[in-house]
């Protein structure tokens, strides 16, 4: 029998670390090197405007700005784009021969045949997130993707924040051994969605919300998730219809992730991450998604790393970028459709288990409507 660990062992009480100097990895938006081609926006809703700031400060020529309102389409020109033609000829757009990119931005039942006629008409395409409502239908995209050679990529662009694209890239360096385990904490006020049409959706924060975490935990652990575990509740001060706090347990080959989202917090916001692995410590904090502090702890010693940029510009000129450099390098993004599908597997399996209250295998469940009927 081993002897009793001394009271600061047993309190769990970290030991003193030295500052060491951080690792430069590559954690910026990808950018192509020369290749600027014309590109076409569809549809001027309310997050065209981040897509087209982000293109604007990248250099991206946006070309043709498309939106089945005018009005809209009009506006988005005239704030971001001056010279771009704007259109409420969605068809016309897709079909043109100088198109040769085409960033789709509708709601997901609305985008899939645009993706579909993009491809067909062999223009690369940036679909919106979350990408598909049904795997195989997204396999299908892929497919046709493929049999065209074009590059279909999705706004996963959680991708390319600044502190989770480090923490990745620190990940994939081996800086903190084989991974043991993911944690993401998020509490935040979403009761602003009150009155838009994401108060309709039930599974508002474990599907459209959930889906950046779910897509960044597979850009770490791949298709090793074996099963998830999820519950959703009704915070007792929320204001609106959907349930605004869900919780994820998945499990992986060697470790687990748990991910928690609060969207109820009207005082006192926070992120966290914390990523264990069996040589090191990541972990980020901040009060929100554009403010993060980012430390790497080894053997060594702990490295804070002075990160640049914030989440919606790095993040959203990532995903054009990444789209861009794989079309002149002949590559697949990170940011890739097929990647896409990996985290919505976990997605769906997340919101079935949240109805049924067992663990779900991902991708045993096909489609949001077969999660929701679980």
């Amino acid at each position: 029998m081993t002897d009793t660990p001394d009271t600061d062992t047993y309190a769990l009480k970290s030991a003193t670390v030295a500052e060491v100097a951080a690792p430069d990895l590559p954690y910026g938006p990808p950018m192509p090197k020369a290749w600027r081609p014309r590109i076409a926006l569809v549809g001027a809703g309310g997050i065209a405007a981040a897509h087209l700031e982000a293109y604007r400060d990248a250099g991206f020529d946006v070309a043709v700005i498309a939106s089945r309102t005018l009005k809209s389409a009009v506006a988005r020109r005239d704030a971001f784009f001056p010279a771009a033609e704007a259109t409420d000829d969605v068809e016309r757009t897709l079909a043109r021969d100088d198109i040769e990119v085409v960033d789709l931005t509708p709601h997901p039942d609305q985008r899939l045949p645009l993706i579909e006629t993009a491809l067909k008409a062999g223009k690369h395409v940036l679909s919106q997130k979350p990408f598909v409502l049904d795997l195989d239908a997204g396999q299908r995209l892929v497919d046709l993707a493929g049999e065209k050679g074009r590059v279909l990529a999705v706004n996963q662009n959680g991708r390319f924040a600044p502190h989770l694209s480090w923490m990745r890239e620190a990940v994939r360096a081996g800086l903190v051994g084989d991974l043991q385990s993911v944690h993401v904490s998020i509490h935040w006020d979403h009761n602003w969605i009150g009155g838009t049409v994401f108060e309709d959706l039930h599974e508002l924060i474990l599907y459209d919300f959930a889906i950046h975490w779910f897509d960044f935990l597979t850009s770490l652990i791949g298709s090793r998730a074996t099963s998830v575990y999820a519950t959703t509740a009704r915070g007792a001060g929320q204001r609106v219809r959907p349930p605004l706090l869900a919780q994820a347990s998945v499990e992986f080959d060697g470790g687990q992730a748990a991910l928690l989202f609060d969207g109820t917090t009207r005082f006192g916001s926070e992120d966290a991450t914390f990523i264990t692995g069996a040589k090191g410590t990541l972990a980020s904090r901040g009060p929100d998604l554009g403010n993060q502090a980012v430390t790497l702890t080894t053997e060594a010693g702990r490295a804070t790393p002075d990160l640049k940029g914030t989440w919606f510009k790095e993040g959203f000129r990532g995903t054009m970028g990444a789209l861009l450099k794989a079309v002149e390098d002949k590559a697949q993004p990170l940011n890739s459709a097929a990647a896409s599908l990996e985290a919505l597997a976990l997605d769906f399996a997340a919101i079935a288990s949240a109805r049924k209250g067992d663990p779900v295998r991902p991708g045993s469940v096909r489609s949001l409507a077969a999660a929701r009927n679980a």
